[in-house]
């Protein structure tokens, strides 16, 4: 009885990282929709995928996103209603809002996604981040243009200027999380979106 409780222990998967699949980098009991580009802010007309498949190891995952309080299943291949729910041509009031899997009794946590219509938008985790680790804030301009300095802002405050249009995190913290935006004077301001922080598991 004690080899085989072993035995057990010892296969369940500590971590399990699929591309485009489920990310499990926080732990199995938290895991999240995939999200790629893995952001939570997207340009309107931009194309993007959220996928459930891998989640605990199973096939058959829907799904699901809430937009404006009206919760649908989100796939590709209408005619499945499971399987990879793939965006083309984003559009800010059918496709921003919360986006989750489900299969039978199991659901996974949210990811919010947000599609602009603006000319900026900031580029930040779509999963929360563990404390200690290090995340990267990146300002981005629709239409490109050299030599432009972002300004990060942190809950209503201004955080930092940056002439690289990035703000590294070495180390986060608690006091890190929060609704970050960011703007590039002669350009625009991006939609604001929310930064968790998790303790380590």
């Amino acid at each position: 009885m004690e080899v085989t409780a072993l035995c057990v222990r010892l296969m369940r998967p500590v971590m399990l990282l699929l591309v485009a699949q489920v990310d499990f980098s926080y732990s199995q009991k938290a895991a999240f929709p995939q999200v790629v580009p893995n952001r939570q802010q997207h340009f309107q007309y931009e194309s993007l995928v959220v996928s459930c498949e891998g989640l605990e190891g199973l096939t058959g995952w829907r799904v699901m996103r809430r937009i404006k309080g009206v919760d649908k299943t989100c796939a590709t291949d209408w005619s499945k209603s499971t399987g990879p729910c793939e965006i083309k041509n984003a559009y800010p009031a059918p496709d921003s809002g919360e986006y989750w899997c489900v299969m039978g009794a199991k659901t996974s946590n949210t990811v919010n996604i947000t599609v602009t219509d603006g000319p900026v938008i900031l580029e930040s985790p779509v999963h929360p981040v563990i404390e200690g680790d290090a995340t990267a804030l990146s300002c981005r301009v629709q239409q490109a243009s050299p030599n432009l300095t972002a300004e990060f802002f942190k809950d209503g405050h201004l955080m930092e200027r940056s002439s690289t249009e990035h703000v590294n995190i070495l180390s986060v913290s608690k006091s890190n999380e929060g609704l970050y935006k960011c703007t590039i004077p002669g350009a625009g301001e991006s939609p604001g979106s929310w930064l968790t922080v998790r303790g380590e598991t």
